[in-house]
């Protein structure tokens, strides 16, 4: 079938020196012209030699007599015919390398030495010759415009954009397959589809299976044989009736019960053959299968599924049919992409664009979740006087619903595993003494990892394997470990500048701006070109399969440094940005000579990888002018050695010399290289949801208070009623072993589902939003059915309070809420700390010590600590693995306080004591137990205390803080733990 042209309308791709679709009369002349140069330099040029002059060599060894005679003519003529001969050689040799580098369309072409004006001549006559051949699309020589803008003969390595071979292979060859089979089951139903006219093939979809949920990818999986042939069966049962009288309308959304009619060519135990194989099953099934096969009229043709929206959140499959007609993909088992519920009604009111990028939702989820628990530690450790407002402030509004979003979208197990690929695949190559080699870019699907490498590099190491195309390497998610191994950390990341572009049907495209050749162009309308940039600097600043890099956003952007200080920086002009990078540029060259390397990726393996070698991506905003666009060109157009890659915004009506790649994003937010034939949906953090990730983090920042001060007050989302009249109806112990009383014991086989989404609404008493839960029940997906059937069970099993109201309620909102009679000891325990701090205890001395008292003696270990490790990875993103420590800290040295004040010491010790079983590295408590161990004179039992701290503290030493008040407390002290430190 051949490739639908595409509807979007966007800028034609202005690669340099583009070349025209429809040739002059002009251009055939020229590359006739070409033609017959080449082939007297070629063929005439030794043809001639051959004739009139014939073997320049002495037909016999040279002696000391044939030296000293007089040069005669002929002597001359052969030796000017032996230096033609070496001319024509070196000559040849650079037209077999150039049509080498042309015809592949990929890499920089190898330099023949001192054949600088010939391999030049040569290149131009092979592009003039190729100018009117399909091959002449992926070759760029080096004059024209380009030498206009640098000035000098640089080639651009690579025209063809990367992805565009991956397409061709993965997608394009699956377009005409899955066209070929549409085509046939047409012509099949069309000569006697029906239960009518032969046998007929059913599937009846299966009930859910513990986590494990039925889908049209893997019933093609078992019974077609390839998964992406999925479509085949949606399109032969799409909008008809089901036996529950619902209508198949979405890929993804199928139920079980439900009847599908199967290709012709499907096989296996499980389906129903009708009229013939009918008698075998159960007079109802029977009954369902006659009445559906009535159903439907399905010869219409295929409507190409709605873009974005609810396509978007579903759970993407491997690339299977051109963008124009792209449709859902099933929801899947396994799956590294955004794991959400199956449900696109936007009801929900969540962002499709945070919920459709699972890489860039997990490293900013990530980011947040760091910049928060950084803020409560900084909280701690500079109060003075204790802190008031353990809690984080709840977002509100549009700011909830992003974070929503991300809880959604996230998919850290897709980064885990792009991070562990990629990392695997360095360690391999330099095991076995082999180069990592040059990716242009990486498709990301369901199940697989494809790599596009510039040029071919031989077998790629196992588990990996090698795809259609010889540039093309592959891997499979089950061949990479969920829990590896730590010998992976030692190993620096290769491939730190792959980011996110979009995805096609179902694939992601990350593009590797590091190894651009040149400057990559964006154009398009200002608004979708900021929302592409703002995503790429996001993902970049927060991925999790880079080590360190230096992000430098020009001209937009200065708000996203919240994201990652250390690695995004902010410049105003592109002016400043030419004046570092010349001089960085500089200093990569000399260092990278120095190190005996010719680019990054050799200083990325063996014994110094960690060194250096971190890669420099920059991000401008807006199309600099001529001289800038000029320098900038001249300046990166070898820049991908030294890891240093350039996206450049562009107007819709400019362009930029010099680009090696350009992209186009359209108002509806696909992403086009026209000439290319390359069209995705783009990833986009448009401005609403820009502004509202960086609300997020500003107000994580605020939790540590401004310049290092208290945090001001924050008012507790939840305080429960601690007098004997507030005893719960339910109540749960989450601190240490799992326990809820109150409640009869759910079923065995729901018991954990339910546990564990009660925990998570319990952490959460501000509300959760359902397709948050569902996406921490079911990381891999689940669909609306199986997710409100969990609700439904958990509001039966929480019940009622005494005036008849249900304990698992929906606010105004949409979020799923507890009943203020729903308590867990966490609940409690914040609210006797509060009560002694800053209620009732804060004035009675004698209340004080009980609230307190009370409070530590909630504390049985840690949180959920029998938890089934198959489950409850939503914690990942949570902070309370830093609050639940930091409250038991907090509690236990106001105990300490309460009980110096009265001269208890011992029993001040034995208060901090508990709580370093909780929080055993919390400055403030060792600190706390060495004040209060010197208030009992006892030196000796001070200097053990001090020796196994320093035991404790290792090769860093004690915190500087702690040293200051040990020489404050005990002068002698460092003479005392030498002996102890050193056993």
């Amino acid at each position: 079938m051949a490739r639908t042209p595409s509807r979007a309308t966007g800028p034609a791709n202005r690669t340099p020196q583009p070349l025209p679709r429809r040739r002059t009369p002009g251009d055939f002349a020229k590359a006739f012209l070409a033609f017959v140069a080449l082939l007297v330099l070629l063929v005439g040029v030794p043809g001639a030699l051959a004739s009139f002059v014939g073997w320049p060599l002495p037909h016999r060894m040279p002696s000391l007599d044939m030296v000293q005679q007089q040069i005669s003519v002929t002597v001359f003529v052969k030796v000017l015919t032996l230096v033609v001969w070496l001319a024509w050689a070196q000559f040849t040799a650079c037209v077999l390398v150039e049509v080498k580098a042309a015809v592949s369309g990929v890499g920089l072409p190898s330099r023949v030495p001192g054949a600088g004006p010939s391999q030049l001549l040569a290149r131009q006559l092979i592009a003039a010759v190729l100018l009117i051949t399909a091959t002449a699309a992926s070759f760029a020589p080096g004059f024209g415009q380009q030498q206009e803008v640098t000035h000098k003969p640089a080639v651009a390595a690579a025209q063809q954009l990367p992805g565009q071979q991956q397409a061709a292979t993965v997608a394009e060859a699956m377009q005409q397959q899955a066209a070929a089979q549409e085509h046939a089951a047409v012509e099949a139903r069309e000569h006697g589809g029906g239960a009518e006219a032969g046998a007929t093939k059913f599937y009846r979809i299966h009930p859910p299976e513990g986590r494990h949920h039925d889908s049209l990818w893997e019933v093609a999986e078992r019974h077609l044989g390839d998964g992406r042939r999925y479509h085949e069966i949606y399109q032969l049962n799409k909008d008809r009736v089901q036996p529950d009288g619902s209508k198949l309308s979405e890929a993804s959304l199928i139920r079980p019960g439900w009847i599908m009619e199967m290709p012709a060519d499907a096989h296996g135990g499980d389906l129903v053959e009708a009229p013939t194989q009918a008698p075998e099953v159960s007079p109802e099934l029977q009954q369902q299968i006659a009445e559906y096969s009535k159903s439907g009229d399905h010869a219409q043709p295929a409507q190409p599924a709605q873009q974005g929206g609810g396509a978007r959140a579903q759970t993407p499959a491997a690339p299977s049919a051109v963008p124009e007609q792209q449709t859902p993909a099933p929801a899947q088992e396994h799956t590294p992409q955004a794991a959400t519920p199956a449900s696109s009604e936007s009801g929900f009111g969540l962002s499709d664009a945070l919920i459709g990028a699972p890489l860039l939702a997990a490293g900013v989820l990530g980011a947040l979740g760091r910049r928060r628990r950084m803020a409560l530690w900084q909280s701690a450790m500079t109060a003075v006087a204790g802190r008031r407002g353990m809690e984080p402030p709840v977002p509100t509004g549009a700011d909830a619903d992003v974070h929503d979003a991300l809880l959604v979208g996230a998919d850290p197990a897709a980064v885990r595993f792009l991070d562990q690929a990629l990392r695997g695949l360095s360690a391999s190559l330099d095991d076995a003494n082999r180069p990592l080699p040059v990716v242009y870019a990486a498709w990301f699907t369901a199940t697989e990892l494809h790599l596009q490498l510039a040029q071919p590099s031989g077998e790629p190491p196992a588990p990996w394997r090698q795809g259609r195309e010889a540039t093309l390497w592959s891997l499979q998610r089950t061949a990479v470990s969920d829990h590896p191994g730590a010998e992976l950390d030692a190993v620096s990341a290769p491939y730190p500048g792959l980011v996110s572009l979009g995805t096609l049907d179902g694939a992601r495209l990350l593009l590797n701006l590091e190894a651009a050749p040149g400057p990559v162009s964006l154009s398009g309308p200002a608004g979708a070109r900021a929302a592409v940039l703002s995503s790429v600097a996001a993902e970049l600043a927060t991925n999790g399969w880079s080590d360190r890099m230096t992000v430098t956003v020009v001209g937009f952007g200065r708000e996203l440094g919240a994201l990652a200080p250390t690695r995004l920086r902010h410049l105003d002009s592109v002016a400043v940005l030419l004046e570092d990078l010349g001089a960085e540029i500089q200093q990569r060259g000399a260092a990278l000579g120095a190190a005996g390397h010719d680019s990054v990726l050799t200083g990325r393996t063996g014994p110094a990888q960690h060194t250096r070698w971190a890669p420099h991506l920059v991000l401008i905003a807006d199309t600099p002018n001529a001289a800038e666009a000029a320098a900038l060109a001249e300046l990166t157009a070898g820049a991908s050695r030294l890891g240093i890659g350039c996206l450049v915004g562009v107007a819709s009506d400019g362009q930029l010399p010099g680009a090696s790649w350009d992209l186009a994003v359209t108002e509806a937010g696909r992403l086009t290289a026209p000439l290319l034939g390359l069209e995705l949906t783009a990833q986009l953090l448009p401005a609403a949801v820009h502004d509202a990730v960086v609300r997020l983090f500003a107000a994580a920042d605020a939790m540590s208070g401004p310049d290092g001060d208290d945090p001001a007050p924050a008012p507790h989302a939840f305080l429960v009623d601690i007098t004997e009249q507030g005893r719960p109806a339910v109540y749960a112990r989450l601190v240490g072993t799992y326990e809820i009383i109150g409640l009869d014991a759910p079923d065995d086989e729901r018991s954990a589902l339910l546990h564990e989404a009660l925990a998570l609404l319990l952490l959460h008493r501000e509300g959760v939003h359902p397709l948050v839960l569902a996406s921490a029940m079911w990381p891999r997906g689940v669909t609306d059915e199986v997710r409100d059937a969990l609700l439904d069970r958990l509001r039966d099993w929480l019940g009622t309070d005494e005036d008849g109201s249900p304990r698992l309620r929906t606010d105004a909102g949409g979020r799923l809420t507890l009943a203020r009679s729903v308590v867990s000891d966490l609940d409690v325990l914040r609210s006797l700390h509060y009560e002694a701090t800053e209620g009732s205890g804060a004035r009675r001395a004698s209340v004080r010590e009980r609230l307190l008292t009370d409070a530590l003696g909630l504390v049985r270990g840690p949180l959920l600590a029998d938890r089934d490790e198959r489950r409850y990875g939503w914690l990942g993103h949570e902070i309370i693995d830093t609050q639940l420590p930091l409250l038991v800290a907090d509690v236990a040295l106001a105990l300490c306080a309460h009980r110096m004040e009265q001269g208890r010491a011992e029993e001040a010790i034995a208060a901090l004591r508990t709580a370093l079983a909780s929080s055993p590295s919390d400055e403030r408590l060792w600190n706390e137990i060495l004040r209060t161990t010197h208030a009992t004179g006892d030196e000796d039992r001070l200097l053990a205390l001090v020796a196994d701290l320093a035991a404790r503290s290792g090769p860093r030493g004690l915190p500087p803080r702690t040293e200051a008040l040990l020489d404050e407390l005990l002068p002698s002290w460092r003479g005392g733990t030498a002996p102890a430190t050193a056993g």
